[in-house]
């Protein structure tokens, strides 16, 4: 099969572009043909900002560049994963005209929410899901600017009415039942939709010995929960937890977890690091959709402690692979990480329930095999509907 893959960078790279690597080494390991189109979003630093605006609705550029690849390299299937900004939803039209499919995994919740996390002053926001998503621009939603937030809900406003992600899209890829239905809930077609996980590779058999502590793995930021980790653990100081990862509250890290704040890590030393730990904490108060973290966790045998809320609460079975607690609730937190810490009998025998969940959901080869039944069904249907016309 020849793939084309379609990614719009970002200037900070994060689990989506790890994803997009990830998946294209796959389908190259499994002997297919797969050619990467892509733009970087530090392309910005120098374009002026009328040209940015207008190729975020529409780049002539992208449909261009599908166009001339379709010519060369005739893909089977077009797989895209971010097309905001640079890339634009133009790409969709052109595939379109070339009657390639277009499989479109929804990494976050762009295409409701300008945000992208419906999260507002710290708090969850559906106020835009089915709606037009004029509140983003008086309340300056994304990035604090009415400017860039009017931007994006023009996009958004403009392919919904010209009928771009109801029609020019095959299959949806939703990375889980909760996503699924909060893009149904705002106007997607629920039959265009499959759900397919992310994946990493497998860690070495896990060790249940000696295992002590916890971590937090991520973006050092509000919405990721770090200051309800800190007030956590100021809660129960006996509790050890090493914090890796870098963004606007490193000055809140270093104050609170001292040493053991670690700062940026290598993926090789965090994954040896989950091979010795007690949990992993993830108290995000937005709706995450389907974090690498959890699956890096689970495939080193290492229960997860997270918040009660979105699709968390699907991935993490409480008592089977780990703990949920009330979102934001700081105390809550702290309680579950004490009895994490007194009952190491129980967080082993969820360690190992992690592991069986990592290899029944997370593996390449299952990962694999539910991608390709997704290719060949958006390429099946596309065949259908050339045949019915």
């Amino acid at each position: 099969m020849k793939i084309l893959v379609a990614h719009n960078a970002y200037q900070h790279r994060g689990g989506e572009d790890a994803v997009v690597d990830a998946e294209v080494a796959l389908l190259r390991s499994r002997g297919h043909a797969v050619e990467v189109y892509q733009q970087h979003n530090d392309a910005l630093n120098h374009m002026p900002r009328a040209v940015a605006a207008v190729s975020t609705i529409w780049s002539r550029r992208s449909a261009s560049d599908i166009d001339a690849l379709c010519d060369r390299f005739v893909p089977d299937v077009i797989h895209v994963h971010n097309t905001f900004p640079l890339i634009s939803p133009s790409l969709y039209w052109a595939a379109g005209k070339r009657r390639v499919p277009v499989v479109q995994t929804l990494h976050n919740f762009r295409l409701l929410c300008p945000q992208a996390i419906f999260l507002r002053e710290g708090k969850i926001c559906e106020d835009c899901i089915g709606k037009v998503p004029w509140r983003s621009v008086t309340r300056k939603c994304y990035r604090e600017s009415a400017m860039q937030s009017a931007v994006l809900t023009g996009m958004l406003t403009t392919h919904r009415a010209i009928g771009t992600y109801r029609d020019r899209v095959t299959r949806y890829i939703a990375l889980n039942e909760f996503a699924r239905a909060k893009y149904i809930e705002g106007g997607l077609p629920a039959d265009r939709f499959r759900i397919k996980p992310n994946f990493v590779p497998s860690a070495a058999e896990p060790s249940w010995n000696a295992r002590s502590g916890g971590m937090y793995v991520g973006r050092l930021s509000s919405e990721k929960g770090l200051d309800v980790l800190a007030d956590a653990v100021r809660h129960a100081p006996s509790i050890g937890v090493d914090v890796i990862g870098s963004g606007p509250l490193e000055a809140l890290a270093h104050e609170a977890f001292g040493a053991r704040y670690l700062g940026f890590r290598p993926l090789e030393d965090i994954m040896h690091r989950m091979g010795t730990a007690q949990f992993l904490v993830l108290p995000s108060i937005c709706y995450e959709n389907s974090p690498r973290t959890i699956v890096e966790a689970f495939s080193c045998g290492l229960p997860v402690i997270a918040s009660r809320l979105g699709a968390l609460v699907d991935i993490v079975q409480e008592g089977v692979t780990g703990l949920l607690f009330n979102p934001g609730d700081a105390a809550d937190l702290a309680q579950k990480m004490a009895w994490a810490t007194a009952h190491p009998e129980q967080m082993t025998r969820m360690g190992r329930s992690a592991r069986a969940e990592y290899e029944a959901k997370y593996t390449p080869d299952r990962n694999y095999e539910m991608l390709m039944d997704i290719y060949e069904d958006a390429i099946s249907t596309l065949r259908r509907e050339r045949h019915a016309a």
